[in-house]
This record gives C-alpha cells, structure tokens and sequence, in this order.
C-alpha cells in the first residue's frame, strides 16, 4: 500500500514539474492564459508555470517568414488581365497582439496583400506596371504594414516573382518590341549611310581645296619664274648693250662693227638666195657699202645720245 502511494505520488510530482517547467528556445515568444485570460509571454529560457492553473495557449516564432502569395488575375487600369504572384516577408512582433488580434493572422495577411495588390495594378496601365515593379512593392508592404500593427506583425517587404499577361497581349508585345527594333536597326542604318555620305562630302571638298590651292602656288611659282627670267634676260640684254657701246668706244670699235654688219648683210643676202633657191648677187656694190655707212650712222647718233 505504501509503495503505491509512492508511486502515485511520484507520477504527480512528474507531472507537476512538467506542467510547471518549461524551457523556450531562441527566437520564440510562447503566450500564457491564466484560468482562461492572457496572463504573460514567455521569452527563451527557462519559465515555471502554476500547474492546472496556467495553459500555454500559444506558440509563436519570432523569425522572418517567408510567405508564398497565390496567383491571381488583376485588372489594369486599360483593361487587361495580367496573372499576378507574389512572395511576402513579415515577423511576429507581439506575440499578443498575433494569439489574439485576428484568428488567423497568416490568412489575413495573405488576403490583404491580394486585395491591395489588385488595388495598386487597377491604377496603373499595362506598360507601366512592367515598368514600376519597385513601385508596386512598396505600395503593398505600406498597406499591409499599417494593417498588421493590429495583428502583432512587421510586413518586411513584399516581391512579384511573375506578371503574366494572356497569351495575345504577350503575342502584341513581342511583335511591338520586334517593331521596335527593326524600326532602331534601320534608323541606325539610315544615320549610317548620311554619315557615310557627309563624309565623302566633306572629302571631295577638302580634296578640292587643296587641289585649287595647289593649282594657285603652281601658278604662282610660275609668274614668280617667268617674271624673273623676263628680268635676267633684260638684265643680260641691258648689260650686253652696255659692253657694245663700251667698245665701240674703244680704238677699232667703229671698225670692227662695220666689219660685223657687212658679215651680217652678206649673210642676209645668202640666206635670201638659198630659201628662193637663186643666187641672188647685189647689182652694184656700192649698195653693201651704203649699208654699212647707214649702220654706222644709227650707232654714232646712238652713242652720242
């Protein structure tokens, strides 16, 4: 008898401990009712409990949680269905507010984040909600945020992992950007070719100049060379004439002149004689002699002038 008194004795004691012990891991918050009301949150560590008086109610872990949001069709401000999904991030802040503030706040978020996410896509046009991803994002966590303070939640932040629109609308926009880019390639290609053609444009000109510049300092060179051979021949010539008149003026410079003027008339009279093929004689010599005597003549006045 004693020994089963013992024993009944050492069950409940095993009991009680049980009931009355309990250790929390890391990163969790456990909720406690006492006699059917919030009475604490259990942080880690080692707590005791008042057995059949306390009852842990509520587990809650204070990790971020990632949460898969369903698909679903949203309506563009231009009318367009686009099939939309989603991953959302939040933590348990309060383990009171969680256990108590809603009855399922997992759900609720859930069905919040859908509503306002067809909310923020009903406002924007087909093209931009490509565009404003970032923009979306923000907007859902805003809304969610504000709405789970209540629940004991943080909406960290909110990512569309796909927008799909229907398979024409997808057909459409292929065929634009397709468009689009052949409309860049020959854009390009025409820029291309009136670069191309500036280019030569602007060679055959420069080629021009240079050449007509060239043509000029040729033509310059020239008249500058001309210009000095006309003035050395008149210099030579001056300085010639000048030499004859010197020796003229010197003893037997009359007579060697007339000897060179009757050289020349003799051979005036030969070459007439050979281009008529006759031979042509002076009827009377006197003629040579009167010549000479002319010649003669012009060179005195000319000395004496």
């Amino acid at each position: 008898m004693g020994f089963e008194i013992a024993l009944v004795v050492l069950v409940v004691a095993i009991i009680f401990i049980i009931r009355a012990v309990k250790v929390v891991p890391q990163q969790n918050a456990w909720v406690v009712e006492r006699l059917g009301k919030y009475h604490a949150t259990l942080t880690p560590g080692l707590n005791f409990l008042v057995p059949f008086v306390d009852r842990l109610a509520y587990k809650h872990s204070l990790k971020e949680i990632p949460l898969d949001v369903p698909s679903q069709v949203c309506i563009t401000k231009d009318n367009t269905q686009l099939t939309v999904d989603g991953i959302l991030y939040f933590q348990v802040t309060d383990a009171m507010r969680a256990s108590y503030g809603s009855s399922n706040y997992i759900v609720a978020i859930t069905q919040l984040a859908q509503t306002t996410l067809r909310s923020v896509i009903g406002r924007m046009e087909l093209d931009r909600t490509f565009e404003e991803r970032a923009l979306i994002n923000t907007s859902v966590v805003e809304a969610l945020d504000e709405a789970a303070l209540n629940w004991g939640v943080k909406v960290l932040r909110y990512e569309i992992k796909d927008l799909t629109p229907p398979p024409a609308i997808l057909h459409s926009m292929q065929a634009q950007i397709t468009a689009e880019r052949e409309k860049r390639a020959l854009i390009a290609a025409s820029e291309g070719r009136r670069q191309e053609q500036i280019n030569i444009a602007t060679g055959e000109r420069e080629a021009a100049i240079a050449r007509s510049e060239g043509e000029k300092q040729a033509e310059i060179n020239k008249a500058q060379g001309e210009a000095a051979a006309i003035s050395a021949v008149a210099v030579a010539t001056a300085d010639a004439i000048g030499r004859i008149a010197a020796a003229i003026q010197q003893p037997g410079g009359e007579q060697a002149v007339q000897l060179k003027v009757a050289e020349k008339a003799v051979d005036a009279y030969a070459q007439l004689a050979q281009k008529n093929n006759t031979m042509i004689v002076p009827g009377n010599m006197s003629e040579v002699g009167g010549l000479i005597g002319t010649a003669m003549a012009l060179l005195k006045g000319g000395s004496r002038a």
